[in-house]
Order: structure tokens, then sequence, then C-alpha cells
């Protein structure tokens, strides 16, 4: 690997998302639409199209590993930080408000892939078994971007309302919900055999015990060294440890990052100071790298007028189940019309997850290069609908979700 070459990749890519990201931010989109359309724009779909000798310079096959590595780091530590603001304290002190909603929206939309994939089944690759292909596109059905919601929240000021609060915890579930499940799919995907998968899941309970048992002491004394001193080096060992020691259970390095988030302790500031030292370099620098990645492996001119039409289909599925069932929990949950459209149209939100789950979708051999490219397709225009949506709904920024807020 040409180090000169790599570091031109990551000028570009920086540059681009940045740009783009000042541009979505003007027409009130979130950050990541404008980094999910730089990598589409750097990848074969626009990039490799218009300027296809550049494009082979660029991105020369032989230098992608390099930038999906880099990219595998800042997703480890991006899941960390997911599971360091997963307010579990918050999470029991609305399970009862937020479970009907929750369990609806992850449900319904799961229900609805799963129906979707007899549809989709001849694109996937000839290898995928039936039933962990089925259970894949349910999720990626059902996901909900925690962070991406999150800060469309903090945008508008909902963060301490009462709707605010039970977005960001029935998200919250989904998200626990959305990695459990794809941990077990994957396990399925890699296992051939029942004996293995025993095997498998007799090694995962087993990690789960000692990061319960073992792990979370430490961490819970690696945080007090790092709020005296600001060393967050045992920490980081920690989370990279889980994320392998997952890994070889044989689920995804990305759970074992979101599982040592969520044990970490919530109780001091530690959550807060460790997000403002990793946060910058991970957000800035590392997730460009993985949207860019995840560009290069979309390639819009893959998917032809037919494939348009199911990729439409695809939308239309994720977005009815998603917001069917936010708006179907919302109204058991006795909110009024105005809060359970809000609600409805916040789980509908996919954005970076999803293109984390989809590419993990990929390299386990669950997706197709063209079925691959018709769900980022949805999670891109999934995320886009939010803004719009949102301010349709509650036009006066946030007011109305307001009323009620929780004590």
């Amino acid at each position: 690997m040409n180090p000169g070459l790599l570091l031109a990749q990551i000028v570009v890519i920086l540059a681009l998302c940045r740009a783009l990201r000042v541009i979505t931010a003007r027409i009130g989109q979130p950050p990541v639409i404008g980094e999910i359309l730089a990598g589409l724009a750097l990848g074969p779909s626009f990039f490799g199209w218009i300027a296809p000798g550049w494009y082979a310079r660029l991105f020369l096959p032989a230098s992608l590993p390099a930038i999906n590595a880099l990219s595998q780091v800042g997703l480890v530590l991006f899941m960390f930080l997911i599971g360091l603001r997963l307010d579990l304290s918050e999470l029991y002190r609305l399970r009862r408000a937020a479970s009907s909603t929750a369990l609806l929206s992850i449900l319904i939309p799961f229900s609805a892939g799963i129906i979707l994939s007899q549809a989709l089944r001849s694109l996937a690759p000839p290898s995928t078994p039936r039933i962990p292909f089925a259970l894949f596109i349910g999720v990626s059905m059902s996901i909900t971007a925690f962070p991406v919601l999150a800060r469309i929240l903090s945008d508008r000021g909902m963060t301490h309302t009462r709707l605010g609060h039970l977005a960001i915890a029935c998200a919250a579930f989904d998200d626990v919900a959305g990695w459990t499940m794809l941990a077990c799919i994957t396990a399925m995907v890699t296992s051939t055999l029942t004996a293995h998968l025993v095997s498998m899941l007799a090694i995962l309970a087993i990690y789960i015990a000692v990061m319960l048992l073992a792990a979370r002491p430490i961490l819970k004394r690696s945080a007090d060294y790092f709020n005296r001193t600001g060393d967050l080096s045992l920490i980081l060992i920690i989370v990279f440890v889980s994320s392998w020691c997952s890994e070889y259970a044989g689920i995804h390095a990305l759970f074992g990052a979101f599982f040592a988030g969520v044990i970490s302790p919530h109780a001091t500031d530690f959550g807060k100071n460790a997000s403002r030292v990793i946060e910058p370099l991970v957000m800035t620098v590392l997730l460009p790298l993985f949207f860019s990645y995840t560009g290069i492996r979309t390639n819009i001119g893959l998917l032809s007028p037919v494939l348009w039409l199911s990729t439409a289909a695809v939308i239309a599925v994720a977005v009815l189940g998603k917001m069917g069932g936010g708006f179907i929990g919302a109204t058991l949950m006795g909110l009024n019309l105005r809060d359970r459209f809000a609600l409805a149209t916040l789980m509908n939100t996919r954005g970076l997850v999803e293109l984390v789950v989809l590419n993990v979708g990929l390299d386990i051999g669950i997706l197709s290069p063209e079925l691959f490219t018709m769900m980022v397709v949805m999670a891109l225009v999934t995320t886009l609908m939010t803004a719009p949506f949102l301010n349709l709904v509650l036009p006066s920024g946030g007011t109305y979700g307001a009323s009620g807020a929780t004590k």
C-alpha cells in the first residue's frame, strides 16, 4: 500500500464530506446525509462514472483494504459511543411507556421485511440460507438510527421533552433488539453445522458472563482512572478486546464494542468526558472513511428499471412498516395526533446504523451487490424524509412534544 495514495484518498474524502455536511445542514438535514452522499459521490455511481480514469487511479482495488481497516476501527469506536450513550436507567424508567411503541416499531417492520424477503429472494446470493436471509431483511427494515435521532432531537430542542425521552427510549430498545438479532443471524450464517452453532452460542454465553462479571468492574476502575488522569488507553484496550472476543465467538466485532459501551459506568461524567475525547476523531476522520468505502461498494448503475421498481417497493415497506408500528404504539400510549406522527417519523430514521448493518450483511454474504445498493438507497431516502416530515408535523420546532414533559 502506497502511503501517499492513502493520504490523498483521506484528503479527498474528508474535503468532500466537509463540503456536503455544510450544504446539507443549510437545508435542514443532519450531517450524516451529507456524508452518505459524499460516499456515494466518490464511488462508481458518480465519480467512477464521470471520470473512470481518475477513479481507477485514486481508488485502486489494492488500496481499499487500508481504507476498510481504518473505517472498521472507526466503527468499533462509534458502536462503543452508542452503547455508552445508552442510558439504562432511563430505559428502565420508561420501560412501560416506551415498550409498546418500541415493540410494535420492531415487530411490524420486521414481519413486513420477512414477507418482503420472499420477493427479494431471487436477488440474494445463491448460497445464502433462506431463514437467515429473511431474518436479515426483517432486521434491516426495523433499524432506527439512535445517534441520528438524538442529533435531530438536540437540534430541535426536544431532548428534554416527553416526546424526546420516549423517542430516545424507543430507539434504544430498537438498537439493542436489532443488534441482538443481527448477532444471532451472523452466528447462523457462519455456522454450517448445528454442533458448531451450539459451540458458538456457548462461547457467546461465556463471553457475556465474563464481560458482566469481570470486565464491568475493570471498566469502572478504568473509568475512574480516566476521570482522574485523562488516560483513555485502558478503556480502549477493553473495548478492542471485547470486539475481538465477540468476533471470535462468531458474531460481529461491532457487537462487542456496543456491549462494552452498554456495561460501562453511566452514573458519572465518564461517558461525556470519553465522548469528548473519542468523538471528534471518529466523526470527522474515521466515519467518513466508512462512508466512502460504503460508496465504493454501492453502484447505482447496477439497478435496472425493474430493480428501481423493487427499490421503490423496499422503501415503501420500510416506511409503512416502521412508521405504522411507531404510530400504532404511540396511539396505545395515548399521545395526541401530532405526537403520534412525530414519534412515527422519528422511528423511521435509519442513517448510519442501517449502513453498518448493511455492510455486515454484504460482508457475510447475505446481500448481493444489487440488493446492497437497493438497501443503501432505502437508508438514504428514509433518513432524508425525517427532517421535512418532522417540520410538517411539528412546525414550531418541538413545542408540541413539550406538552406533558417528563418530570
